[in-house]
């Protein structure tokens, strides 16, 4: 199951608290106050691990608290501090306080840590309390209880390429053609209902992630379909492949389909829709109707953004496009190479 949301609540450790004693050694006349301090409260620590790719693991568990410190003891005994707890969350997690909405972290690289509450001071044993003319305190202080708080998570899958379209326009049989990936593929719509990731190798010295997520319809941004609930996983992609069904059996429009799906995208966020951006025609081992790939090739010629056509099944065209992508994201070997933008209609 892929969970990309999920809350919880922490707490870190509460801090031990002080002690009062006295030494009542033989032979020690006046030992004095001898209560030592108390532990520190251990911190609750989010990590960010490429082992983890979803969030399913606090779906069950949403309650973490890290452990208490020990009281001091007399005879100047100090109390152990408390265990600190490590939770394990996937790289492209951002942390909100659900309380507030704010931002507090935004994990983007594996080994990442950031302590999300902190445990509470120790309190301070009579020993420290005492001087010349206070030598024999009788009260400590108490230990400072831990950070408690509510945090809301949200995962955005870190990829290079991210694979839009309607339902059925080939995304998953791409992504398993160009990579390792293996998600569903069937002949309904929405077959794909959570977004996948996979590794594309162009060459010895150049990989890039894709990831594939459910298809859009119209009316998505109102809820439509799956809605838009996936489009957060490719706001962090540098690039965006459009793909478009050329072929009759659709029983669409590929122009229309091409100019919902851009709606769709600026209407969830304007930043997304700007993305730089190439249009993959598929399907086109089926293509009985030329007219139809070439009102594509023209509308995008217009919008200045680059066609690949290709065929999952046959492997046509594959071998550009993934070069194409390398060089839009990685940069070409004889440099950066320059990704196209959207123009606005």
């Amino acid at each position: 199951m892929f969970v990309d949301e999920a809350t919880i609540r922490v707490r870190a450790g509460d801090g031990g608290n002080g002690c009062v004693a006295f030494r009542r050694e033989k032979y020690v006349p006046r030992g004095g106050p001898s209560g030592g301090d108390g532990g520190r409260g251990g911190d609750v620590i989010l990590v960010s691990s490429e082992h983890y790719n979803t969030l399913l693991h606090f779906r069950f568990n949403p309650e973490h608290r890290a452990e208490r410190g020990r009281h001091g003891e007399g005879n100047n005994r100090a109390g152990r501090d408390g265990a600190s707890i490590e939770l394990p969350v996937p790289v492209g997690t951002m942390v909100y306080d659900a309380a507030t909405g704010a931002l507090l972290y935004d994990f983007t690289q594996p080994g990442e840590r950031f302590i999300v509450a902190r445990g509470g001071r120790g309190g301070r044993g009579n020993a420290r309390f005492a001087t010349s003319r206070r030598q024999a305190p009788r009260y400590a202080e108490p230990g400072q209880p831990g950070e408690e708080r509510l945090l809301r998570l949200e995962l955005k899958l870190l990829a290079d390429v991210g694979l839009v379209g309607f339902p059925n326009a080939g995304k998953s049989t791409l992504i398993s053609r160009i990579s390792a990936a293996r998600p569903k593929i069937a002949d309904y719509p929405f077959t794909t209902l959570e977004p996948h990731l996979g590794v594309v190798a162009v060459d010895e010295n150049r990989t890039f992630v894709v990831a594939d997520i459910p298809g859009l319809i119209e009316g998505a941004h109102q809820g439509h379909g799956l809605g838009t609930r996936f489009l957060r996983h490719i706001e962090r992609t540098r690039l965006l492949a459009h793909l478009v069904d050329v072929s009759e059996a659709s029983g669409r429009d590929p122009v229309r389909d091409f100019e919902v799906v851009l709606h769709e995208l600026a209407s969830f966020s304007p930043d997304l829709a700007a993305k730089p951006m190439l249009v993959v025609a598929t399907k086109l081992d089926i293509v009985q109707d030329p007219g139809r790939l070439e009102a594509l090739r023209h509308l995008a010629e217009q919008r200045g953004l680059p066609l690949y056509a290709v065929s999952s099944l046959t492997g046509q065209g594959i071998e550009t496009l993934k070069r194409a992508m390398a060089d839009a994201v990685l940069g070409s070997a004889s440099g950066q190479a320059a990704p196209h933008r959207m123009q606005q209609a």
